[in-house]
């Protein structure tokens, strides 16, 4: 996928409704990939922390706990198969962005305007992760990796089916 495939493909996931969205994805270069990874389970962990300090709603904090420890669990697994790999890190300037600006948006908000923001937010990561794991899983270059995203999908999908949920409650 082409840089600017690739962020129009990220922007229309970013203000995508809460609906199902069906795409395909190319999988990214390994070091960008590992990038990507990083950068979601950041985002999960931190978002889920904050969760956990700014929500008061069960199935947030549900989801929070969950996500927190899944990807806590999947950056020790990422570390390991990079580090079996020889892969270096480079970002992923997209995802960072998506990230940082929900994370922006999240520490603003209190109440119920935090929970469907993180929702909605939850929605659009695991969306592009599910997305992107997917394609790197089937036609990743470095098997470490392909072993990580192989072995991390399934979880990224029952977040992902969590998250479609958490929205839907809203």
């Amino acid at each position: 996928m082409t840089p600017i495939a690739r962020r129009t493909f990220l922007i229309a996931v970013a203000v995508a409704p809460i609906s199902s969205v069906a795409f395909a994805v190319d999988a990214l270069p390994d070091a960008r990939f590992v990038g990507f990874a990083e950068t979601v389970n950041d985002f999960e962990i931190q978002s889920g922390q904050l969760a956990l300090t700014k929500s008061s709603n069960e199935l947030v904090r549900g989801y929070a706990t969950r996500a927190i420890a899944e990807h806590t669990a999947a950056a020790q697994s990422l570390s390991r198969n990079r580090s079996e790999a020889g892969v270096s890190m480079a970002p992923d300037e997209e995802v960072r962005a998506i990230s940082e600006d929900a994370m922006t948006r999240l520490k603003s908000l209190q109440g119920a305007e935090f929970d469907t923001a993180f929702a909605a937010a939850q929605l659009r990561v695991q969306t592009v992760t599910v997305a992107q794991y997917g394609a790197y899983s089937g036609n990743g270059k470095s098997g470490p990796l392909r072993r990580y995203a192989t072995e991390a999908l399934p979880k990224q999908e029952a977040l992902l089916e969590y998250a479609k949920r958490l929205a839907g409650s809203r």
